[in-house]
């Protein structure tokens, strides 16, 4: 049987890391002793971060449905750091409407439909491809691996509410692509794996009343209480190193089923 990978040493990209669950993520491997770059907006705290954090962290700002902003990017990761090993898809937006409201007679907008879809999926395989050309300019490690990347999916992407057919139609794509994408690159070396986070304690849900964060944190079996970002950056840290995971989504979610 093969021992876990060591995290000390190797080289993570991780989209959306200035903040939430990015950020979270940033934080577990720089503390195991990764090379970890923050890809998020120019506007972002991304730079701010990566000097708080400190050790080997940098930040490479991009926009992740830009191809010349993603291709600088890892540019960048391949100047500081010479490889990639492991691609970590954070970045991602989320709006709540229906399609059509009958009592406004209005439709939902467009923008924001063509918006989630273009930042949660074309995003993610934009960095995914960028991510695997670089990893393929390595070669194999003595287990035949190069790396692997991993993408956020959500619980939506099995138990959508209302208002929320547009955002997970995008993470269900995210579960829907790991398979084939494992299948697509398995002679490479490269693996592929997603996590489909329930509630967290992210900027997001930072911003609510206390009563309705007491009210969702109620709804998670156990334990009753929100995630944590650095429990996601622990499983990230843990299929980096458990090289048997390979094409799946992990739910992360203390049993929660969301209702309607």
């Amino acid at each position: 049987m093969s021992a876990l990978r060591a995290t000390k040493g190797l080289t993570a990209l991780v989209t959306g890391g200035a903040s939430g669950l990015g950020r979270g993520t940033v934080e577990t491997l720089a503390r195991a002793g990764a090379n970890v770059a923050i890809l998020d907006l120019p506007q972002s705290k991304g730079a701010e971060v990566a000097k708080e954090i400190g050790g080997n962290v940098i930040f490479t700002p991009a926009n992740v449905t830009s191809e010349a902003e993603v291709k600088a990017a890892f540019d960048q990761v391949k100047t500081s750091f010479g490889r990639v090993d492991a691609v970590v898809n954070c970045a991602g937006i989320a709006y709540a409407f229906k399609l059509y409201s009958i009592s406004k007679k209005k439709m939902a907008d467009l923008d924001k439909i063509q918006k989630t879809l273009d930042v949660n999926v074309i995003g993610s395989f934009n960095v995914i491809r960028h991510g695997v050309a670089l990893m393929c300019e390595h070669e194999k490690d003595e287990q035949g691996q190069r790396g692997v990347i991993i993408s956020t999916a959500s619980v939506a992407a099995f138990d959508g509410q209302t208002g929320q057919s547009a955002y997970s139609a995008s993470k269900g794509a995210i579960t829907a692509m790991t398979l084939p994408l494992a299948r697509d690159f398995a002679d490479d070396g490269i693996r592929f794996m997603a996590i489909a986070p329930g509630l967290f304690d992210t900027p997001l849900l930072a911003s609510l009343p206390e009563k309705v964060r007491t009210f969702l944190s109620q709804l998670v079996p156990n334990p009753s209480r929100m995630g944590g970002p650095q429990e996601y950056g622990a499983l990230v840290q843990h299929i980096i190193q458990n090289g048997y995971l390979n094409g799946e989504t992990i739910r992360l979610d203390g049993a929660l089923r969301m209702p309607p």
